[in-house]
Formats: C-alpha cells, structure tokens, sequence
C-alpha cells in the first residue's frame, strides 16, 4: 500500500464532511455466536460421544449473542461512520426492541422496520481452522423467506428516492421473491430516484436453483452499479455466467487467486462496478481496469461480520469520491478493525483515523 493513499484516506477521516444517505435492506437476524477452542474433528468427536450416552453437556463453550444480518450489519458501521442509514428490514416484535437496543444512539431510522409473524435468527459456530477462523451458520430464515417488494409502502418507496445508496443483501435468505425484490428495488431507483445500487448477495448456494435466474435478471442488469462478492461468490457467479469457465481455469490455484480470476470473468460480463473482498486482499474491477489492495494484517478475533463492515468502508468510499485504491485501503481498514476488535463494535471515523494512523508509522 502507498503511503500517499493511505495519507488520502486519513484525510478524509479526519474531515468527517462525507454523511451519506443511505437505505439497506432486507435482513436482520438475532444471531448466537458459539466459538470452539477445537477445531472441527476434535469438536465432531466430542459431540458425538454425548450424543451416544444419550445426550449431556460440553462446558466452556463461549457464546455471545449479538446483532445479526447482512443489511442490519452494515447499517450499524455505516452508522458508525457518520452515515444516515434507513433499513428496510423485517423482524418479530421481540427483535424490534432488540434492533432499538442494537441501535440506540446511533444516526439510524428505524420506522421502516416490518413486523413480522417470525424473527430470523442465526447460530454461528466458530471454529479454528488452518487457514485462520471459519464458521458454520445454522439459519432460521423466519419471515425473511418472504420478504418481497410488495411488503414495501410509499415511505419506503420514497426513503429510497432520496437514497444516495440503496442496497440489498442476503439474496439466498429471501428465498421466495429475492430475484423479484431486488430486480424492482433497483428499476425503481434507475427510474424514480437519483441514488446508486448496491448488491451483495452474500452466499447463493442456499437457493442455487434460482442462481441463473438472478445472474440474468439482475446481475447482468444495467440497473446494477456495483456488485460486492466474496471468493465464494465470484467463483460461483463466473461458473454461471461464462460458458468455458472450466477451460478458463487453471489447477492448482489458491482461492483467492481462482476468486481474483473469476472476477475477472465476472466483470467482463456485467456492466455493474465489481468489487472483490477476501482475506488476503480486495480488487475493483470494470472491463478495462483492475485496482488490487492486500489486507491489514491484524490478529483476527472473529470471522461473522468481516464483509458486512468492509461493505460500509466501500459505500462510504464511493459517497466521498475517493481513488479505487484508498477507498479499498478504507474497506480493509474498517473490516481490520471490527475483526479484531475485542469488543466487536464498529469503528467510529475517530477511531478508524487512529488505526490507520498507526499503521502508517510502522
């Protein structure tokens, strides 16, 4: 990384003129955090050995319960970061209050919010892996599952006519109309409002079925600005969308460098800005230029969560017109903090400007 751009994203830290308005929907999950010191065969071996004495206790498994989903994720360090946010998000009575208590104090308007007959909830069992902390997300999708746009009214409509960003997450979670909620949201915008669109659709797998569907209808679509994609999601998209994509790939590549080259594919298919996040780097991509920024190295304390604050980063990025390689270097930045924040809270601009602050003098 230059020191030049990284002194271009502490200058605008340090300004703290960018507020952008932002709408983020659809998710928001009451999510349980389970680390386990063992890695998965140890863990497996242990469970199982309960489970043939008729079930009993493994003890000094360290849980947390905390704010969950994609949308409520990335409002919450978009928030943190001096951004107006407005989720359209729906959620229980019980979860409601919880989204107040998640959310007090923070620049956030919650009257969108759609009570639903059931919440999402999520249990993440956290694991150690070689390559670092991976986990596995036991979903509850609850009312999510339904979510379409007609749950949407003329506030929201006009919440988002005068976004400067809507985005929409977790396009596997609105399993019923998510290709419909998300092809719509992004017409309406092109034709009534005067933001940009922002899609992540965190893992499709879930509902690969439908996985062409959405390729073609709103991945492809020129109402699309920018698409966020993990590894996981590059590579599933470039299978999807290139015909000799097989042939195109080599063996024996890591997968963040198959990611990289999948992207690649991706980009040169879709008219959308696309932007690349993994755990060694992030990438933007258009058909004509490639931007690629290694990661922070930090000590990670958690795996859920790294992309939904790199997602912020990037919006806020885009909001304050920043070049490609500083507004990536304040995406890492702010996904290096949260995972390796001790207490899991996002960073403040303050907060943010001091830790890249400190990098630069090493």
């Amino acid at each position: 990384m230059h020191a030049d751009t990284i002194k271009e994203v502490i200058e605008l830290l340090k300004r703290d003129a960018c507020k952008p308005n932002v709408v983020v929907m659809p998710d928001f999950f009451l999510d349980r955090l389970i680390h386990i010191e063992n890695n998965l065969k140890k863990f497996s071996a242990e469970a199982e050995a309960v489970v043939k004495r008729k079930g009993g206790s493994i003890d000094n498994i360290s849980q947390t319960d905390f704010r969950g989903g994609n949308a409520a994720n990335t409002a919450s360090a978009l928030a943190r970061l001096g951004a107006r946010v407005t989720p359209i998000i729906c959620t229980s009575r019980f979860g409601a209050q919880m989204l107040k208590f998640h959310f007090k104090r923070l620049n956030i308007d919650l009257s969108h919010t759609k009570i639903c007959e059931k919440p999402s909830i999520t249990t993440a069992l956290e694991f150690n892996a070689e390559s670092g902390k991976a986990n596995v997300m036991l979903r509850d999708l609850g009312s999510l599952a339904d979510f379409s746009p007609e749950i949407l009214d003329e506030d929201d409509f006009e919440a988002i006519r005068e976004a400067d960003y809507v985005c929409v997450f977790n396009w596997a979670g609105t399993r019923r109309f998510g290709t419909e909620l998300a092809e719509k949201i992004f017409r309406y915008v092109k034709k009534s409002g005067r933001g940009k669109t922002y899609y992540d659709t965190a893992d499709p797998t879930p509902n690969k079925e439908k996985i062409p569907k959405l390729v073609k209808k709103v991945l492809q679509s020129r109402d699309l600005d920018i698409l966020s994609v993990n590894e996981n999601e590059a590579i599933c998209y470039a299978k999807h969308i290139a015909t000799n994509f097989r042939v195109k790939m080599q063996k024996g590549l890591a997968i963040e460098e198959l990611a990289k080259e999948s992207a690649k594919i991706l980009a040169a298919k879709i008219s959308a800005r696309l932007d690349l996040h993994t755990t060694l780097f992030s990438a933007t991509f258009t058909k004509k230029k490639l931007v690629v920024v290694p990661a922070f190295k930090v000590r990670v304390l958690r795996a859920t969560g790294a992309g939904d604050a790199w997602n912020a980063g990037n919006i806020l990025g885009y909001a304050s017109n920043l070049s490609d390689e500083a507004r990536l270097i304040l995406s890492n930045a702010v996904a290096a903090y949260y995972i390796s924040s001790a207490d899991g809270i996002h960073p403040t601009r303050k907060q943010l400007l001091k830790f890249c602050e400190n990098f630069l003098k090493t």
